[in-house]
């Protein structure tokens, strides 16, 4: 079973998020952080396949986070989500480990259930991934 995690301080942005992949990945467990510490403190007890991660975020931000994660779990794949879409975020982002960037504002739910879908795939949980493929 695939298992992300949503590390987002904005709690409508989260919930919409957690839904939609709900609606499309629906064996997958999603887990939520509000912050980057408490972020850190579920990476203790869980193993997700997927992070989405904020940029600001309270306390430590989220590419500091993303440092962190890398360093005790490299193979998760973090993917930043960020309302600025920033040369210096970019390259930050990649910088600080994270394998994919999008930007809210500009970034579809279409958009972002096929790179949770390619995500799945390359992480061999084809089925999960072809389950609700274009039925959206």
């Amino acid at each position: 079973m695939s298992s992300v995690l949503l590390v987002e301080d904005n709690s409508t942005f989260r919930k919409s998020l957690k839904e939609m992949l709900a609606l499309r990945f629906p064996e997958m467990v999603i887990d939520e952080a509000s912050d980057g510490e408490e972020a850190l403190q579920k990476l203790e007890n869980t193993d997700p396949d997927l992070i989405f991660m904020d940029i600001r975020l309270p306390g430590k931000n989220g590419l500091e986070v993303t440092r962190i994660i890398k360093k005790t779990n490299p193979g998760v794949e973090v993917v930043i989500l960020t309302s600025y879409d920033i040369t210096e975020y970019r390259v930050a982002a990649f910088n600080s480990g994270a394998s994919h960037f999008f930007t809210k504002g500009n970034s579809g739910s279409d958009e972002i259930a096929d790179f949770v879908r390619s995500a799945l795939q390359r992480k061999g949980r084809a089925a999960e991934a072809s389950h609700r493929a274009g039925k959206d």
